[in-house]
């Protein structure tokens, strides 16, 4: 059974470029009321002013649980919540350091067990949480040992919340590869061969985009029969 989006209020919280974005607009073009957030909520409404009504701007931040607390109390009711937000600690285990591996879980673990202990009880029983994960937590990858094991942690907070908080529901999504622009910084002539060799091995056969993810948040937020499920969106990749 699917539910409507339709004058419901959604969080989505993330970057105002990419996957966020993707999700912040369909989810608005599909009827809802959405409140960005993110650390710096000027950057935010100024990424959305030319999209027109229904998208305001809000200030948090995840590793900080008095951040999380005053805008659960600014926004009161809120019917769902999207947390995309993330930081990076790519590496092997050489080049990794403490601080980075604990500012990624900090943000990408303990930031949606955050807003679950703030939010939910301001939430409908029909309401629901989308957290993000990533394909590293099931196929592991040299570089990708703090991100396999975020993502991984992800996965049981997610499956854990939604016995914890039911009848209101938890699902993650677990991007593959998908072209955002964060892979922009492997210059042109690499990420060409990086995308062209995901691709020809890929079930898929090519590089997933934001979209395919926005479509993805807005399954698990109108089905009324998903929870604790961790939903892959990488063409198969992890399968290969």
């Amino acid at each position: 059974m699917s539910a409507t989006l339709q004058n419901r209020k959604v969080l989505v919280i993330g970057r105002g470029s990419g996957i966020a974005r993707a999700i912040a607009l369909a989810v608005r073009d599909a009827g809802a009321k959405v409140v960005v957030a993110g650390r710096d909520a000027e950057a935010l409404a100024a990424a959305y002013k030319d999209q027109g009504p229904g998208i305001g701007a809000e200030t948090v931040d995840l590793t900080d649980e008095e951040s999380v607390r005053a805008l659960a109390e600014r926004l009161g009711t809120v019917d769902h919540v999207v947390t995309t937000a993330s930081a990076r600690a790519r590496g092997t285990a050489a080049d990794l350091d403490h601080d980075t591996m604990l500012k990624a879980f900090d943000t990408k673990v303990l930031g949606p067990i955050l807003l679950a202990k703030h939010f939910a009880p301001r939430m409908p029983k029909d309401g629901s949480f989308v957290l993000f994960s990533g394909g590293a937590a099931l196929k592991p990858s040299i570089g990708m040992l703090a991100v396999g094991a975020t993502n991984g942690a992800v996965n049981v907070v997610a499956r854990s919340l939604a016995v914890e908080l039911a009848p209101i529901r938890v699902n993650a999504v677990s991007p593959g590869t998908i072209d955002t622009g964060a892979y922009d910084a492997l210059g042109e002539e690499k990420k060409a061969a990086f995308f062209d060799q995901r691709s020809t091995t890929n079930p898929a056969g090519r590089i997933g985009v934001s979209a395919d993810v926005a479509g993805a948040v807005l399954f698990a937020l109108t089905n009324t029969f998903l929870t604790g499920v961790i939903l892959p969106i990488d063409g198969g990749e992890q399968l290969v």
